[in-house]
């Protein structure tokens, strides 16, 4: 029973195979590959894109991090949300590679922001005033660290905020695929036909072994993201097998059955949990995540029957009265299995 995050899985049969098989001989180095060439190819196809450059790397914060110090000076502003992965929980990797910047937070329920908010957020930021940090990018994540989605048309709205003031737009997409199969959106829908500029473009989580692309959707940035992709250490030498994985994770549209899967485990799980007695939604379930809250008795018990997840916030306790409510973040991943959603109800419902 685990549910402590999709990193915590393993790697799809497919992209094991495919990295089994790219092992055989040799193959050119640093992102020169023939299977980069066909990675390139697949992924204009998927995002209708013909012209967009492509470059892998090995985890979303890498992605990120690179993608916003090629777009952001030293002396610029980020825009994100205030629970946003950059600024919680990268360690201070995107003003690293920025070399300075500053990220500021704008708020919004259930993990997204409003194009109202981010109207204001970036018309405080004073223009021309040597004193104060200039306006430079705006970045907006799919799925949200609530496990929440922005529609195609909430994306619009806020590039289009952000377009009013001239800024260029970052997607943080390390659960893209997991927002794409809850929509009925296609994936230029909800990239640049949006407004997007740049994407972190995600696989780890969703069955790859570690590799993430970023596609930025103008070309004219791209010499710059090579140079700082190089210079920050993390252009891969034996890059053949980043290739392996995002070929076979886009061939047959592995990528999105492997996010159905996960998202309907986590349609099942959710159903499971807000069945049992005391239990409440925190926000909106819309990918593969479910936060809710149990009496505390019941964390209790599921946990010790071997049950893996996070309380939520993580500074909350299992330290109290067993009815008392307790928030908790559940995350399905592609391998997540009906069982194993079968035996956590069983365990939060007091069936034996």
């Amino acid at each position: 029973m685990e549910f402590a995050s999709d990193n915590t899985s393993g790697t799809a049969p497919e992209i094991m195979a495919a990295l089994s098989a790219i092992n055989a001989g040799y193959a050119p180095s640093y992102g020169t590959d023939p299977a980069m060439d066909r990675v390139r190819a697949m992924i204009r196809e998927v995002f209708e894109a013909p012209e967009a450059a492509v470059y892998l790397v090995n985890n979303g914060t890498t992605a990120n991090s690179l993608s916003l110090a090629t777009y952001c000076p030293p002396w610029g502003a980020v825009y994100c949300h205030d629970t946003a992965h950059v600024e919680l929980d990268e360690c201070g990797a995107p003003e690293f590679f920025i070399g300075g910047g500053k990220l500021v937070k704008v708020p919004g329920e259930h993990g997204k922001m409003t194009p109202g908010a981010l109207r204001t957020a970036i018309g405080a930021t004073p223009q021309g005033f040597v004193h104060s940090v200039q306006r430079a990018v705006v970045t907006l994540t799919n799925t949200t660290e609530a496990g929440t989605v922005y529609s195609a048309a909430e994306l619009s709205a806020l590039c289009a905020v952000a377009k009013e003031f001239g800024l260029p737009v970052h997607l943080d997409g390390a659960r893209f695929a997991n927002a794409l199969v809850s929509t009925n959106a296609s994936p230029a829908e909800m990239s640049w036909k949006a407004g997007v500029d740049i994407l972190s473009f995600g696989g780890t989580k969703n069955g790859c072994m570690g590799v993430e692309a970023v596609v930025l959707f103008d070309p004219a940035k791209a010499w710059e993201f090579e140079l700082r992709r190089k210079r920050g250490g993390h252009l891969f030498s034996k890059h053949r097998y980043l290739s392996a994985q995002m070929e076979a994770y886009l061939t047959d549209d592995l990528w999105l059955r492997l996010a159905r899967d996960a998202n309907n485990r986590a349609t099942e799980l959710e159903a499971a949990i807000l069945s049992a007695p005391g239990a409440s939604p925190l926000y909106p379930r819309e990918a593969n995540m479910v936060f809710a809250s149990l009496p505390r008795g019941r964390h209790r018990r599921a946990m010790a029957a071997g049950a893996h997840y996070y309380l939520w916030p993580h500074d909350a306790t299992l330290d109290g009265p067993d009815d008392q409510p307790v928030s908790a973040r559940f995350v399905c991943s592609w391998c997540t299995t009906e069982a194993e959603v079968d035996a956590f109800a069983a365990l939060i419902h007091g069936r034996d």
